[in-house]
This record gives C-alpha cells, sequence and structure tokens, in this order.
C-alpha cells in the first residue's frame, strides 16, 4: 500500500498538469534482485491502470553513463577511494551514519578493493520541497562523504537516480518522505555535475499507528491486482482526496479520471508520515 501511495500520487501530479510519467527500473543491486520482480511490478502496475510514457528504463543497463559521471568528479578532484568496511566505521566511530573521512588523504593501492566517495564540502543545502516546506541539510555535517560507487562495484543509488533524472528530462519528483534527507545528496550532486535540479515533492510515509513503516510491518500485504479498485479509493482518499460512493462500482479509467480532475498537492498531508487504521 505504501508503494502505491507513492505511485498514485506521482501519477496524479503529472497527469493534472499535462506531464509525463516515467517510469524507471531502478535494479543496480542485481545479486539481491528476486527472479521476475521487475516483471511483476510492471504486470500490476498495468493492473492498477497506470499508463507511462516512453520506454521503460533500466539502471542495470546504464553503467556507463554513471561512469562517466564518476569520471567527471574526479576530474574536479572530488573523489577518493576509501577501503573502510561498514564494520570497521561501526568499531571506531559512535556515529556510523556519517563518514568521518578516514580514507581522504590516504593513498591505497590500486588494486585493493575500494568505494568511491565523494568530497562533500561544509555548508547547507537548501530546497523548498512542495508539500513539507523549507529543508535544509549540511551534507557534510550529516552524512560526510558518501558513496558512489561500492566496493563490489555496484553504483550508489545517489549517483543513478542524479544522473537517470538529467538524462530523462525530469522536472518534478514526486516520492517518499523517507527519501527526504536523501534529497540533498542528489542536489549537491547535481550543482558539481551541473545538473539541472528538479522540484521535490514528498509525500508521507504510510506508518502502522505506532509508527512502524507499513511496508516493513506484519501488515504489509501485497497488493491485490483482482481487484484494485477499493485499493485506489482508499489511496486516493489517504491523498486528501474524498472519492464519492458511486466511485467504488465504477471502471478503473474513470477513477483514475476523477481523481486526475480532483487533484491539489495542497490536500496531501503536510507530514513525514501518516498512519493508517486497520
Amino acid at each position: 500500500m505504501g508503494s502505491l501511495y507513492a505511485a498514485v500520487a506521482s501519477y496524479l501530479d503529472a497527469r493534472a498538469h499535462g506531464g509525463r510519467w516515467l517510469l524507471r527500473i531502478e535494479d543496480l543491486d542485481r545479486p539481491r534482485e528476486i527472479a521476475g520482480s521487475a516483471d511483476g511490478i510492471l504486470h500490476t502496475l498495468e493492473q492498477f491502470g497506470f499508463e507511462w510514457d516512453g520506454a521503460v528504463t533500466r539502471q542495470y543497463d546504464r553503467a556507463e553513463r554513471y561512469e562517466e559521471a564518476l569520471g567527471a568528479l574526479h576530474a574536479q578532484g572530488r573523489t577518493f577511494a576509501c577501503c573502510c568496511s561498514r564494520a570497521q566505521l561501526r568499531a571506531q566511530f559512535e556515529d556510523e551514519l556519517r563518514y568521518p573521512g578516514t580514507c581522504r588523504a590516504r593513498q591505497i593501492a590500486p588494486d585493493t578493493p575500494a568505494a568511491i566517495r565523494v568530497r562533500v564540502d561544509a555548508g547547507y543545502v537548501l530546497f523548498t520541497d512542495r508539500i513539507q516546506g523549507t529543508y535544509r541539510q549540511d551534507v557534510a555535517d550529516a552524512v560526510g562523504d558518501f558513496i558512489l560507487k561500492r566496493r563490489d562495484e555496484i553504483y550508489a543509488y545517489v549517483l543513478a537516480v542524479t544522473v537517470d533524472d538529467a538524462a530523462q528530462g525530469v522536472t518534478h519528483i514526486v516520492r517518499g518522505a523517507d527519501l527526504l534527507d536523501n534529497t540533498p545528496r542528489q542536489i549537491y550532486l547535481q550543482r558539481l555535475l551541473g545538473l539541472p535540479e528538479p522540484s521535490y515533492a514528498h509525500v508521507p510515509v504510510l506508518t502502522e499507528a505506532g509508527g512502524g513503516k507499513l511496508a516493513k510491518s506484519r501488515r504489509s500485504v501485497r497488493l491485490t491486482a483482482d481487484s484494485p479498485l477499493p485499493q485506489l479509493c482508499a489511496v486516493f482518499s489517504l491523498l486528501g482526496l474524498a472519492p464519492p460512493p458511486s466511485l467504488a462500482s465504477a471502471a478503473i479509467s474513470a477513477a483514475w479520471r476523477w481523481a486526475i480532475g480532483q487533484w491539489d498537492l495542497n490536500k496531501v498531508p503536510k507530514r513525514l508520515d501518516l498512519p493508517v487504521n486497520d
């Protein structure tokens, strides 16, 4: 339900403004990918009436683009190799979320397995989220020099989406608030690479009444693709719309037309999480 909530919000916002809705499979971590999962996602989206524009982009096929971006950052002197493991950092430093700069000035042999990090300067990244309002973060203080490419040669999400958003001409992004604190890192990279900065809107994350993320709780269940309309109507309500009773018996296409006509981002709850009752 949480994934559907974010997808519906982005779809409605695009369609209500005459925009294109792009579909990207973010399959960078192939060792952890479940066979057939991407096809399952596409099938579910179709069952729920989503219609995307253009071909589906798959990140696994775009390694050359990410390597080009790394090369551009390296040419600026903005990257360095880091051989620290998470376990090592956790053992040495209490704040394991912030990289302390251990390898910034360290010489590492070329054949040593190492991650690639970006050098982050102190200073705030500030942007105005269309739902959450003004948000600022000192990336250097919050996370430090963050990883762009892992030791196992897998590109980091933050690099891949930054490159892909620019390559696909993305102007507006609507997604879950669990990625809000990741956004300053993307903006930081956009500025280093001279890429345009999209407009962001972060919808609240659906949670248990006690605050736990619904997608990771015992109540998280698969969407029922053979009866999508009740679930769509539930999501419309959670997004601040008020589906009329007649919508419960409408066709999927009619439900979408109604929701697109009613869409108003200002009706989305302005909070980071939204408890969902039984």
